[in-house]
């Protein structure tokens, strides 16, 4: 087993990790503050390649593996999450799924632009009634002939107001259930797509997230991804895929916050020295470390997975499942380890520990990820 990265990751790695300090670094506590989209900073990251980054380069991309993304990922979220969940988002379930199932006219037109960040996608599945239960869509998209009729409301959308291009999932044939369901691209501005007031929301309040509302949109048929009723089909491998980013987004979350606590452990005094030299704090410490050691390999697997062609739905399950909940747990120690600093936004860990809530549920609860982690355990 080979767990060293190659030059031209490492290179990709700094070269993330100077853009998060240098870039991100700066006012992320007051876009968090003013729920402010990163849009300067955005551009930024188009021009680094990182909103395309596994696309192939004659639609724009950096042709790069799963890994490098990953590698990417981790060191933004380090610093901003609300960065990385945009980056996530394009890459994983946008132009992922674009480039994979999409016909050469889809690519030409939209993969081009969204590869490079001259614009970016999102991605539209969740709905009031249908968040983890996906196949209850009542979003509709009626077969015209020509052209499909939508109607309904999408929730919860990351890059909601920001993005140019949607995939949105809707039924066309409820009797057929999960096998009558489309995918759709929707372009920003067309006739009766409204996007709705902007949510004020726990963690990542960097990133947009709203609802949207279809009223008698038109989608022309070459619009559609794939054949008919492959909506369903598409939706569950992207987001399989999506999960990799996601758990490399809770373990980054996870990785700066250690990485706070540590350096803070190292001045912070109590009772006549370094507070690091108290084994209360030493043993946080370990197990922080351990931890987050554990869910890196398991988010490298699965990236691993993904580039080897393996099967990697029981590999990014896991990988999510562990690396939100090593999330979840590391920013409060970290923010345990800041005592009454870590309560205030100054010192960042109180940030981490909000955006590490949501790792454990988009793209999948962690409730879901059990689920797709149990079933392919009994069927093997």
């Amino acid at each position: 087993m080979d767990f060293s990265l190659t030059e031209e990751q490492q290179l990709i790695q700094q070269a993330a990790r100077d853009f998060a300090q240098n870039d991100l670094f700066p006012e992320v506590i007051e876009r968090d503050e003013e729920q402010r989209f990163p849009k300067e900073e955005v551009r930024k990251m188009g021009e680094l390649g990182f909103l395309g980054m596994m696309v192939d380069p004659k639609y724009g991309g950096s042709g790069l593996d799963t890994l490098s993304y990953v590698l990417v990922m981790e060191e933004l979220s380090k610093v901003d999450a609300s960065s990385s969940v945009i980056v996530s988002v394009n890459n994983s379930l946008v132009c992922w799924g674009l480039e994979t199932y999409g016909t050469e006219e889809q690519k030409e037109k939209y993969l081009t632009k969204l590869s490079t960040g001259e614009i970016i996608g999102a991605f539209c599945l969740s709905e009031p009634e249908a968040g983890s239960d996906a196949t209850s869509q009542k979003t509709t998209a009626l077969d015209k002939g020509d052209h499909y009729v939508i109607n309904g409301t999408k929730n919860w959308i990351t890059n909601g107001s920001s993005a140019e291009v949607y995939l949105v999932i809707a039924q066309t044939d409820k009797d057929k259930r999960h096998k009558g369901i489309n995918a759709l691209i929707v372009e920003k501005g067309a006739e009766g797509f409204e996007i709705g007031p902007k949510e004020n929301k726990l963690g990542i309040r960097g990133s947009d997230t709203h609802s949207l509302i279809f009223n008698d949109v038109k989608v022309p048929k070459e619009n559609r991804i794939g054949e008919d009723g492959f909506g369903f089909k598409f939706a569950m491998k992207t987001l399989a895929g999506g999960r990799i980013g996601i758990a490399a987004q809770a373990l980054g979350i996870a990785a700066g916050a250690y990485e706070l606590a540590l350096k803070y452990s190292k001045e912070r005094k109590a009772f006549g020295t370094e507070i690091s030299n108290h084994q209360a704090i030493a043993f946080k410490l370990a197990d922080m470390h351990t931890q987050i050691e554990a869910a890196r390999h398991l988010v490298y697997k699965a990236a691993w997975d993904k580039d080897n062609g393996n099967n990697y739905d029981l590999s990014g399950a896991m990988a999510k499942l562990y690396a939100s909940q090593v999330a979840m747990e590391t920013t409060v120690e970290a923010v345990q380890i800041h005592g009454g600093n870590g309560f205030v936004k100054d010192y960042h860990v109180e940030r981490l520990m909000r955006d590490a809530k949501i790792t454990q549920i988009y793209e999948g609860t962690s409730e879901i990820q059990k689920i797709v982690i149990s079933r392919s355990i009994l069927k093997g």
